[in-house]
C-alpha cells in the first residue's frame, strides 16, 4: 500500500477505505477559553462506495406492528462523492470518494487566535478534522417507519401514523462517510380531543402474573410454560389500558427510579412495580406528552414536553416536572416563543445535573429542575443551541447563521450548565452537521452531510481526539429510536452502542451471508479510531450494546426464531458473549412482537417496552401489548 510521503496513518472519518486514509498531526491544546484549532488531514486514496444497505427481511407479525417498508433508493444509497471529495492533481486522484476536495467533517482553521490558515502541505485540501472554534454562541426490529396499515373492509378505527424515519437507522459505512437509509410514511390523522385531566396521580387496576397477562384481562397464553433450566421467567406481561388517538402513541421512557418502572404515553405518564408489573400511581395530563429526556435526575426527577393544548395548532410549549417516586407534579412552565423563527412544534429535551434543557431550531431555554427557575436563553451571536444530550455534562449542538442554508455551520460545544457559557467549542467543516452524540463522557459524535456520515471522538478540552475508520465490508446499525421532529432533534438515547474510558463499541448491521439474523459487536481505539476487536453474537440472533456496567458491555441479545432473548456481557478485551439472563425460549415469540421496542436493564431484572403503540380497532388496541418484564 503506498502513503503520500512524510503523513501519519489514518485518523479519518469512519468507514473501510481500501487503503488506509491518511490522517493528520494533533491539533494543539487550547490556551484558555478560545480552545485550539483542530489541524487539517490531507487527501488520501479514496475507496470505492459501496452498494446500499439491504433491507432486513420482513418481521414477524404482532399486534401493532407496521408492514415492512420497501427500502428507499434514496438514504443509503450515495450518489455523490464522499466527505472528503475530490482530491487535487497527484495520484490519488482517480475516483471520486470520502477523501476528496468536498469539504469533510474536519474543517479548515477559521480566523481566530491562532490566526489564519498557513501554507504548507495541509493548506490546499481542508482534511477530514475540524476545528474547535471561538466561543460564541424481536425478528427483524430494524425498520419500521409506521403504524400498522388499516385492516381489510376500510373500517377501522385506527389509521397508518405519520412516522417519517426509521426504528433503527442502517448506517453504511465507507472511508470516510457512513450513509443512512431511512424509509416510511403514512397519513397523519388528528388526535381525539379528550377532556384534560386533573395533573394529580392516582392508582390503576394491578397486573395479573404467572400466565403473561396483564390488567387483569385474560390470557390463553402461559409464557412461563416448558420454561427450561437456566433460563428467567416472565414476571409480568402488560396490555395497553389507554383509550389512544387513530393514529396511535409515542411511548416515551422507561425509566427505573428505585422499585418504579416508569413510562408515559400520550396523556399519562404511569408507574409500576418491577416487581410484580402492578401500577404504583398514574398522572393524567391536560394534553399529549410530546418530548422527554432520555434519563431523569440521579434522584428521580423528570421534565416532560407537553403540549399547550389539545388542537392541531398546538405547541410543545408546556414544560411540566414529576417526581418519579410518587407520581406527583411539580412545577409547570410554559416556554415563551422568542421570535418568529422560534418554532416550537418541536422540541427535545435533555438533563445534566440540575438543569433541563429545551432545544429546537432557532432559540433553546434551560431552567432548574429542583424548582423550575430560568438558568440561560438564547446566547448570543450567530450560532444558536438546537439540541443538547443528557449526561454527566451539557453539550450543546449548535447552528451558525450563514448566508447558504444548504451549506449549514455546526458546532458543538460543552456549555456551563447553570449559566450556559461555553467551556470550549469544536466546529467541523461547512457542510457537516451534528446528528448524535453516542456518548458524553468520553464524548463520541456523529456528523451527517445529505448521504455521509462519519464519527468522531474528541478529547476532553473539545479538540479532535480521533476519527474512527472502519474495516472494509462492516457496516453498523446504532438504533436511535423511530419518532422523526422537524424542528426538534434529540442528540442521544441510542442503543447499539456504549463507550468507556479508551473503547468505543458499535454493533454491526445484519450479517447479509447467511438466512439467519446475525451480527458482532466491533470494539474502536478512541485514540487512534481503529477497530481493536471483533466479536460475534450467539448463533442465529443479533446484540447491540446498552451502555457499560462493571467495566464490561452490557448488551441486549435479541430473541430468534424459537431462541430466546436476553441480557449478556462483553468484557472490555473482547472474546465470547455471556449471557447474564436469558429469557425462555416460550416467550420468543411475544418478545419478537414488540414494535420498535425499548430495553431497559435494572436491578437483575430486564424491561422490554413498545416505542409506539397503535392498533387498526378497539379491540386490538386493547390486546396490544407494551411492557413485560424478565427476572429469576
Amino acid at each position: 500500500m503506498t502513503q503520500p510521503p512524510s503523513q501519519q496513518p489514518p485518523q479519518g472519518g469512519f468507514g473501510a477505505p481500501q487503503e488506509p486514509p491518511q490522517g493528520s498531526p494533533q491539533p494543539p491544546l487550547p490556551q484558555g477559553p478560545p480552545p485550539a484549532q483542530a489541524p487539517q488531514t490531507p487527501p488520501a486514496q479514496p475507496p470505492t462506495v459501496p452498494a446500499a444497505p439491504q433491507t432486513p427481511p420482513p418481521a414477524q407479525p404482532g399486534y401493532g406492528h407496521p408492514q415492512a417498508p420497501g427500502q428507499s433508493p434514496g438514504y443509503g444509497h450515495p450518489q455523490q462523492p464522499g466527505p472528503y471529495n475530490q482530491p487535487p492533481p497527484g495520484p490519488y486522484n482517480q475516483q471520486p470518494g470520502p477523501y476528496a476536495q468536498q469539504p469533510g467533517p474536519y474543517n479548515q482553521q477559521q480566523p481566530g487566535p491562532y490566526g489564519q490558515q498557513q501554507p504548507g502541505p495541509y493548506s490546499q485540501q481542508p482534511g477530514p478534522y475540524g476545528q474547535p472554534a471561538q466561543p460564541g454562541f424481536g425478528y427483524p426490529q430494524q425498520q419500521y417507519p409506521g403504524a400498522p396499515a388499516s385492516g381489510p373492509g376500510g373500517s377501522s378505527k385506527r389509521k397508518p401514523a405519520l412516522i417519517i424515519g426509521a426504528a433503527v437507522v442502517a448506517l453504511l459505512v465507507t472511508g470516510g462517510g457512513i450513509f443512512m437509509a431511512v424509509s416510511g410514511g403514512g397519513d397523519d390523522k388528528k388526535p381525539v380531543a379528550e377532556k384534560n385531566g386533573d395533573v394529580e396521580p392516582s392508582g390503576s387496576p394491578s397486573v395479573d402474573q404467572g400466565n403473561g397477562n396483564g390488567d387483569g384481562r385474560e390470557d390463553d397464553e402461559d409464557l412461563n410454560a416448558g420454561r427450561k433450566e437456566g433460563e428467567a421467567k416472565v414476571l409480568w406481561l402488560q396490555k395497553n389500558d389507554i383509550d389512544l388517538p387513530r393514529n396511535g402513541s409515542d411511548v416515551y421512557g422507561p425509566w427505573v427510579v428505585g422499585d418504579t418502572v416508569v413510562k408515559g404515553m400520550y396523556r399519562t405518564v404511569s408507574g409500576y412495580s418491577v416487581a410484580d408489573g402492578k401500577q404504583k400511581w398514574t398522572l393524567k395530563l391536560p394534553a399529549d406528552v410530546c418530548a422527554a429526556p432520555s434519563q431523569p435526575t440521579t434522584d428521580g426527577k423528570i421534565v416532560i414536553g407537553v403540549k399547550n393544548g389539545t388542537t392541531d395548532k398546538a405547541n410543545c410549549a408546556d414544560l411540566q416536572m414529576i417526581d418519579l417516586n410518587t407520581g406527583k407534579a411539580g412545577w409547570k412552565k410554559s416556554v415563551k416563543q422568542n421570535g418568529v423563527w422560534d418554532l416550537m412544534t418541536d422540541i427535545s429535551l435533555a438533563i445534566s445535573g440540575d438543569t433541563v434543557t429545551a432545544g429546537r431550531t432557532g432559540n433553546s431555554n434551560a431552567f432548574r429542575v429542583s424548582d423550575g427557575k430560568e438558568l440561560f436563553g438564547k446566547q448570543p451571536g450567530s450560532c444558536q443551541p438546537f439540541a443538547f444530550a443528557s449526561g454527566p455534562k451539557l453539550i450543546a449542538a449548535s447552528n451558525c447563521r450563514t448566508d447558504d442554508v444548504n451549506n449549514p455551520q455546526h458546532q458543538i460545544q460543552e456549555l456551563d450548565p447553570v449559566t450556559g457559557k461555553p467551556r470550549w467549542t469544536y466546529r467541523p467543516k461547512r457542510g457537516w452537521e451534528i446528528d448524535r452524540v453516542y456518548s458524553v463522557s468520553p464524548l463520541v459524535i456523529s456528523l451527517k452531510k445529505d448521504k455521509q456520515w462519519s464519527i468522531l471522538a474528541l478529547k476532553e478540552n473539545g479538540s479532535l481526539r480521533s476519527g474512527l475508520v472502519s474495516d472494509k465490508g462492516d457496516t453498523f446499525a446504532p438504533d436511535c429510536g423511530s419518532t422523526f421532529s422537524i424542528f426538534g432533534k434529540s442528540l442521544d438515547g441510542c442503543t447499539g452502542v456504549a463507550a468507556d474510558a479508551n473503547t468505543f463499541y458499535i454493533s454491526t448491521s445484519p450479517d447479509s451471508s447467511s438466512l439467519a439474523r446475525t451480527n458482532k459487536v466491533v470494539a474502536f481505539d478512541l485514540n487512534t479510531g481503529k477497530p481493536k476487536w471483533k466479536a460475534a453474537a450467539p448463533a442465529e440472533r443479533m446484540v447491540k450494546p446498552l451502555r457499560m456496567e462493571g467495566g464490561n458491555v452490557l448488551l441486549y441479545v435479541e430473541a430468534g426464531y424459537n431462541k430466546g432473548g436476553g441480557i449478556a456481557t462483553l468484557a472490555p478485551a473482547g472474546g465470547t458473549v455471556q449471557m447474564v439472563l436469558k429469557h425462555p425460549v416460550s416467550a420468543s415469540t411475544t418478545e419478537r412482537s414488540f414494535y420498535n421496542s425499548k430495553i431497559v436493564y435494572a436491578g437483575g431484572r430486564s424491561f422490554i417496552v413498545s416505542g409506539r403503540v397503535s392498533a387498526r380497532n378497539d379491540q386490538e388496541e386493547l390486546e396490544t401489548k407494551t411492557m413485560m418484564a424478565f427476572g429469576n
